[in-house]
């Protein structure tokens, strides 16, 4: 039996695991969270942030890794507001309605574009 060479090997690899597909910054941050036992306190101390942003951070890599798994584009908005947290310029309750208000939008231009699409 001939050996898969390295290189095929990790070309295949990325694209079967989801995790490979994840950002480096996003791999980094999953390596820490298990060694931090999953604790978002812990997190949040070695971050030198606070217990939101580091939810939100979580949030994000959960939202791409969902994605990958899915297939789906990344969502624009939420990766935004995600970033926006992380900075500090947003609240998270902040980001939270924004992001409901903007797939309730979404949801309703659907609505309409099928509604205008249904009448030939």
């Amino acid at each position: 039996m001939d050996a898969i060479p390295i290189q095929n090997w990790q070309e295949r690899r990325k694209k079967e695991h989801p995790l490979l597909q994840l950002a480096e910054e996003d791999l980094d941050f999953v390596v820490q969270f298990v060694l931090a036992s999953g604790s978002l306190k812990e997190m949040a101390l070695l971050h030198h942030v606070s217990y939101p942003t580091i939810r939100a951070t979580l949030d994000r890599v959960i939202a791409r890794l969902r994605e990958s798994l899915g297939g789906a584009p990344p969502d624009a908005m939420t990766e935004l507001l995600a970033e926006l947290v992380e900075r500090g310029e947003i609240k998270v309750g902040v980001a939270k309605q924004i992001r409901g208000i903007h797939r309730t939008a979404l949801e309703r231009a659907g609505e309409l574009t099928q509604g205008i699409g249904g009448r030939a």
